[in-house]
């Protein structure tokens, strides 16, 4: 073992998130990550919105429409693992400006589609851009003391998830307005598609101009200081696969993540199919839910940082808890609720519970092994989406889809006290009061 000491001050993770600036280092990655994970949101959501006309142009059957949503999130629980373990080796900047780039082409090609089979394809395909949140909370997470990073990670993922919101408004309107010089319907969605991959490339190279991947430099740079372990010195992966509290916070977001992505998914269906709405109705109600990221995740995060300011950890697992109870309850209600006014309130409530949720979460993933951070937020990313293909399934059955929501609203209330695994021990606590969420190693660094 040799041990490398360096001497020359390196920058440190910000103890506040300043958002009105975009001067420094960690608020530039915070806005670019987060704008980056709304284009990537927008772009894997929008189809969704216009769904009503593709499944007219394509003849798509109920079950078919099932498979559609079960494919736009299944690809994202294998990239959302690798983007986690390739954060960790080759650092966030370089990953999130390729799986932007690489990720805008299926987005635009699945306008190609022409029957359900290649439809089916483009959409699976296009999932693999939901990796980038992986890489948005990694990146936050290497720029924020842990006196804020449940903040900033849960605004920026927040805000990101606000995409899905945006796209069921924006979407229609896109297609509206493209349709509205003489395009035809059919060639107006593949249009809207188009559209939004160029954006996602375009933002993909801003990403490699405006950021790095820490608050002291880019990884290559880092290594080459002897300032970070060279990369490929052991298994990230496995160190994050052995840990159980790992697979407790996969299993919760299972249950709020993957329940946003499928509400995201069915929105409009469901208040088209249920309640006899417009598609243009529907995006509005759906648009909502989705915008409840604009403040309800940085809400999930903010009271997390609060409660762990006393209690460390375990008040960040007990306030998860708690909002992994409300989820469950309040989407039991909206399963049962069969006039559209109190139908819209419950959803916004099941929305505010949900993304709190998301917030606590990854207001705990920081904490669980900093070494491995980049797999742990892979791991658990995936966990939402296995969550969403899960869930997809009730809706591809012929149950009918307010009880697939009650089943949903079951599962998690059953799956609430996971949250309690994630409690520490004492001295765990005192580490996490202390300690940034992941320190900059500037003084002494191990290698074998």
């Amino acid at each position: 073992m040799s041990v490398v000491d360096v001497t020359r001050p390196v920058a440190a993770p910000a103890q506040r998130l300043q958002i009105f600036r975009f001067d420094t280092v960690p608020m530039r990655a915070f806005h670019l990550s987060w704008l980056a994970f709304f284009l990537c949101f927008f772009s894997w959501f929008g189809l969704a919105p216009l769904m009503p006309v593709i499944r007219e142009e394509l003849g798509l059957t109920k079950q078919q429409v099932g498979w559609c949503i079960i494919g736009s999130v299944s690809m994202t629980v294998v990239f959302r693992i690798l983007v986690g373990w390739l954060c960790d080796r080759f650092g966030p900047r370089l990953t999130y400006t390729w799986l932007l780039v690489l990720g805008a082409i299926p987005v635009m090609a699945v306008g190609l589609a022409t029957d359900f089979a290649t439809f089916l394809i483009g959409r699976i395909l296009i999932g693999a851009i939901g990796a980038s949140f992986v890489v948005t909370q990694y990146h936050t997470s290497r720029m924020f003391a842990s006196s804020c990073v449940g903040t900033a990670n849960a605004t920026a993922a927040g805000w990101g998830n606000l995409g899905g919101g945006v796209t069921q408004l924006g979407m229609p309107l896109l297609f509206a307005l493209i349709t509205g010089t003489g395009i035809s319907a059919a060639a107006g969605w593949r249009l809207c598609m188009v559209c939004a991959g160029v954006v996602c490339a375009f933002t993909g190279v801003l990403y490699w101009w405006l950021t790095q991947d820490t608050p002291e430099g880019n990884f290559a740079d880092l290594r080459r200081a002897g300032l970070l372990p060279s990369a490929g010195k052991k298994s990230t992966l496995m160190a994050a696969a052995r840990d159980l509290r790992v697979w407790a916070l996969a299993i919760l977001y299972a249950c709020c993540f993957g329940l946003e992505l499928t509400i995201d998914n069915v929105a409009v269906l469901y208040f088209t199919d249920y309640f006899q709405m417009d598609m243009y109705s529907a995006g509005s109600i759906a648009a909502g839910f989705g915008m409840m990221n604009l403040f309800a995740r940085a809400l999930g995060g903010l009271v997390s940082d609060r409660w762990a300011k006393a209690t460390g950890l375990t008040g960040r697992a007990q306030w998860l808890l708690l909002t992994i109870l409300g989820e469950g309850l309040m989407l039991l209600i909206f399963s049962q609720t069969k006039q559209i006014g109190p139908a819209v309130a419950m959803l916004l409530l099941v929305g505010l519970f949900v993304k709190m949720s998301n917030g606590a979460v990854y207001a705990i993933v920081p904490f669980i092994n900093r070494p491995a951070l980049g797999s742990v937020a892979g791991l658990v990313g995936a966990g939402g989406n296995i969550g969403a293909v899960a869930a997809g399934f009730l809706f591809q059955s012929m149950i009918p889809w307010p009880t697939a929501f009650w089943l949903l609203g079951l599962v998690v209330l059953s799956c609430a006290s996971f949250a309690l695994l994630t409690a520490s021990s004492a001295a765990e606590v005192a580490d996490h009061l202390t300690s940034p969420a992941f320190p900059p190693q500037n003084l002494t660094i191990e290698s074998t």
